[in-house]
């Protein structure tokens, strides 16, 4: 007999069965495709796998309006219920009073520190009723390297700050910081996402950033920091404000860089009488060890 490459044919000529080096490439083809599709299942399988075993961080931003609620009460231990509910990590306080008479006199953030049990940290804005007042962060974790950053603002008023410190949580080190912007002037805070911007995205540590944005999704300021922050809530408005009938956004958290962490969730919590705003809750995850490199 003899072969062809166009098929098999007996010695005289007759067309025969299909040749045998015909099968063995067709059932080598069959196992090649079964061999990848599992391959890329189970490729699929560990991806997701990975993704399920990374560690969340649970970031909240509050405002908590020195602890004052909608029935005209200061009440910092139901402040507390709902962060202790919510079960943050890392909590990014605004309007937050230190030793002022209005709210009797208490160093605020050591109080929610002590309810919570959590790490406090105090940045001062302005001096205030006989105290300070400005914003804090609470942290399940040890906060190392503290500092204060002035942002663009009108002297002879309210200075605006990011209070930020470093802290590491699952094998990971970064800056988590707080910041509470303009509430009236939308060229300020242009001006204060621009030095957001400038400062803290070139080359600086990744770093979270949480507060009280006092614009909507679609203003100025935020299409600004969007530029070179990621917002964890940018498929769709979370509504915070007022938190009695949330009619619009003005609390985010932001990342930076892109690549350092992903959001995996956010949601508001329906506290309708604590605060004027209702706290955000964000789920994040870092994509590397970033005290590693």
């Amino acid at each position: 007999m003899t072969f062809s490459m166009c098929g098999f044919r007996s010695v005289d000529g007759s067309p025969g069965a299909t040749p045998l080096y015909r099968r063995w490439i067709c059932s080598f083809l069959v196992l090649l495709v079964a061999t990848a599709g599992v391959c890329l299942a189970g490729a699929s399988r560990v991806q997701a796998a990975e993704e399920d075993d990374k560690p969340e961080l649970r970031v909240m931003s509050y405002n908590i309006h020195h602890g004052r609620g909608s029935d005209d009460q200061v009440d910092l231990q139901r402040i507390a219920a709902v962060i202790k509910a919510a079960q943050p990590d890392l909590v990014a306080l605004q309007e937050v009073d230190n030793g002022v008479g209005r709210s009797g006199g208490v160093d605020q953030t050591a109080e929610l520190a002590r309810l919570t049990g959590m790490q406090g940290r105090f940045f001062k804005q302005i001096d205030y009723d006989g105290g300070e007042y400005g914003q804090a962060i609470l942290s399940k974790t040890p906060l190392q390297t503290p500092e204060i950053i002035w942002l663009p603002g009108e002297p002879e008023r309210e200075r605006r700050i990011v209070g930020r410190a470093q802290t590491t949580i699952h094998g990971v080190t970064f800056w988590f910081a707080t910041t509470h912007l303009h509430h009236a002037n939308s060229a300020i805070r242009q001006d204060q996402a621009k030095a957001l911007n400038q400062r803290f995205t070139h080359g600086d540590a990744p770093m979270i950033l949480a507060g009280d944005f006092n614009a909507p999704p679609e203003a100025p300021s935020i299409a600004r920091l969007q530029k070179r922050w990621t917002l964890a809530t940018s498929d769709a408005p979370l509504l915070t404000f007022p938190a009695d009938k949330p009619r619009k956004q003005l609390d985010y958290v932001v990342f930076c860089p892109q690549s350092a962490f992903r959001c995996r969730g956010a949601e508001v919590v329906a506290e309708r009488v604590a605060s004027d705003h209702a706290p955000l809750v964000v789920k994040i995850t870092s994509e590397v060890k970033l005290n590693e490199n």
